[in-house]
């Protein structure tokens, strides 16, 4: 019996297991199923459930997910990246890549991306992020985080936050979109959700890895980041209960 051919589309390809999470309008996972000519391979979620997808994104969405739907690709809403590594069904799966394009918390109206409160929203959910992919992804596999590299997001700094979960990056390269043919980044949110988001030619994919055995924190460093990083979601948790605004938990 031949050997399927492997198919590639820039950083990915048809042999590797993937998971897609954050998913908008699922342009992008659209977008590997058809230039691997399949979507067997590959898992795509959503934080949103369906109804507020299509809603949201009611251009172009449902033919997303129906074209996943046909290539065999596992479709999954209301996923949670803080949490999604007890999910049922993808809790006994292990990863080679888990891809999170863009990660954003969600806007607040009154709120600026360079306010200090949002930057730390956001970085709680990147934070979260890498330690529940962690227990989802194999030995050698890799978390790709595509963001853009300028002011004010870099001040998210990734690459502290990844090291708290245990990785280390790996590879930072440059994210053209011209090479996903298809994909139509969103702002996404409840706030202008079908906005494209603007790129501005800074973006990078940022590649990371599970640090070696040896090169992690110690569990005193592991016990001493836990306790800083719940005292500040405490006080920007007080904060936002101040203003009304769902806390970060």
């Amino acid at each position: 019996m031949a050997t399927k051919k492997e198919r590639w589309i820039k950083h990915y390809r048809s042999s590797q297991k993937i998971l897609l999470v954050g998913e908008g309008n699922f342009s992008f996972s659209s977008c590997l199923a058809r230039a691997f000519g399949s979507a067997t391979n590959m898992v795509a979620t959503s934080f949103d459930d369906k109804e507020t997808l299509l809603r949201r994104y009611w251009i172009n969405c449902a033919s997303y997910l129906e074209d996943l739907k046909e290539r065999g690709c596992l479709v999954l809403h209301e996923v949670n990246v803080h949490d999604m590594n007890q999910h049922p069904t993808l809790k006994s799966i292990k990863f080679d890549v888990i891809i999170f394009n863009f990660p954003h918390a969600g806007h607040v109206s009154w709120l600026k991306e360079s306010d200090k409160l949002l930057i730390e929203r956001h970085r709680h959910l990147v934070r979260a992020f890498f330690e529940s992919a962690s227990e989802l992804l194999k030995e050698d596999g890799e978390v790709h985080i595509t963001h853009r590299d300028d002011d004010p997001y870099r001040q998210w700094k990734l690459e502290e936050l990844c090291e708290t979960a245990g990785f280390c990056l790996k590879e930072k390269v440059e994210f053209n979109k011209k090479d996903y043919p298809g994909y139509i980044n969103k702002r996404g949110g409840n706030i202008n959700g079908n906005v494209t988001f603007p790129l501005n030619d800074c973006s990078f994919t940022f590649k990371f890895c599970l640090q070696k055995s040896g090169s992690s924190l110690t569990s005193n460093d592991d016990d001493g980041y836990h306790m800083i990083s719940e005292a500040i979601v405490n006080e920007v948790n007080g904060i936002l209960a101040e203003l009304g605004v769902e806390s970060l938990d």
